[in-house]
């Protein structure tokens, strides 16, 4: 994003994250640098929305699942992580656990079966 000022960046940002949240992204899914770019007249900030899990964060995720004793199994498959079980409750027992593991990010679930 260009603009004029500092002021007029953190207002452009702040109306692409409502735009964000109207169609149902959230707002810790934009990765946006803490420093704007000052270059002659112009301000210039670089936002870019995260896809996909970094290595680091799966890595936490995994073991998080593996400490918390439920008969599940995680594998990381590219950027997604795959966990499988038998019982339907210890999986949403997973997703609820990662949803609030405060990971900096917001995750999806998807092919949820019985």
């Amino acid at each position: 994003m260009l603009s004029e000022s500092d002021f007029q960046v953190n207002q452009l940002l702040d109306i692409l994250r409502a735009k964000l949240l109207k169609r149902g992204i959230e707002g810790s899914s934009l990765d946006v640098p803490e420093n704007i770019v000052h270059s002659g007249k112009t301000w210039f900030v670089e936002a870019k929305l995260k896809q996909g899990i970094e290595s680091a964060t799966q890595k936490k995720i995994v073991k998080m699942i593996k400490d918390s004793k439920l008969k599940v199994q995680a594998q990381i498959q590219g950027d997604e992580i795959r966990v499988t079980g038998k019982s339907r409750d210890d999986l949403q027992a997973v997703m609820a656990m990662v949803r609030g593991g405060d990971l900096g990010q917001p995750f999806q679930f998807k092919n949820f079966r019985d």
